[in-house]
């Protein structure tokens, strides 16, 4: 089942896409979006982690700015996106995730998976609220590595992304040696089934590599 739900945050109301698998869920799981907002592909990534097993909510993070906004894959869109989440900032977003967390506790433990901006988020919901993540390509990591995690991590990088250099991937690894890291021969935005730069053998293997991940941390 899926359909648009309303979480009550710190900062207003924001919908959140739910799905559910057929079975009783296995745990929770909070999929945070691109700079694009919570669109069809993100529906669709919510859509695979229920078929997975797993009770999905995957918020609208612009709606305190700008509710019930999807960007489109261009420049004028990819504009759009970053100064929204520059005005959402890091803190706000964070709020969001616990609002889904506390009402994805039903169903079990709670994890959380992030793509691009949403890497940066998942990696901070690990530090700030506890919760195992799985973070996709987030070129925002760099700053927040001295923080110690509440929580495991894992990191998903493609070795072609012009906006991660490989120092900045390195850097993962030296600061944070426990966290797995691992690189594909692909493009930032490799998972995302839209577009030039989707590479389905290693957003297969991440997602497996995932799954694996969400297995071991929120029995």
């Amino acid at each position: 089942m899926s359909q648009w739900i309303t979480l009550q945050t710190t900062h207003g109301p924001v919908r959140a896409w739910q799905a559910l698998p057929d079975a009783t869920p296995r745990a929770g799981l909070v999929v945070i979006q691109e700079i694009f907002g919570a669109n069809a592909h993100i529906r669709h990534v919510a859509g695979q982690y229920a078929a997975a097993g797993y009770a999905v909510l995957a918020p609208a993070f612009f709606d305190p700015l700008a509710p019930g906004l999807e960007l489109d894959y261009d420049a004028a869109g990819t504009a759009r996106g970053k100064a929204l989440v520059d005005e959402l900032g890091m803190d706000r977003a964070v709020d969001i995730v616990d609002a889904a967390a506390r009402a994805l506790a039903g169903y079990g433990k709670v994890g959380t998976v992030g793509y691009c901006w949403g890497g940066t988020i998942a990696l901070l919901a690990a530090q700030r609220l506890g919760l195992p993540s799985a973070s996709y390509y987030g070129a925002r990591n760099v700053p927040f590595l001295d923080t110690p995690f509440k929580a495991p991590a894992i990191f998903h990088f493609g070795e072609l992304d012009p906006s991660i250099p490989a120092a900045a991937v390195a850097a993962h690894r030296e600061k944070q040696p426990a966290m797995p890291v691992y690189v594909y021969p692909a493009d930032h935005a490799f998972n995302r089934e839209v577009g030039s730069h989707y590479h389905a053998p290693s957003a297969d293997l991440a997602r497996e590599r995932t799954l694996a991940f969400l297995e071991e941390n929120l029995r």
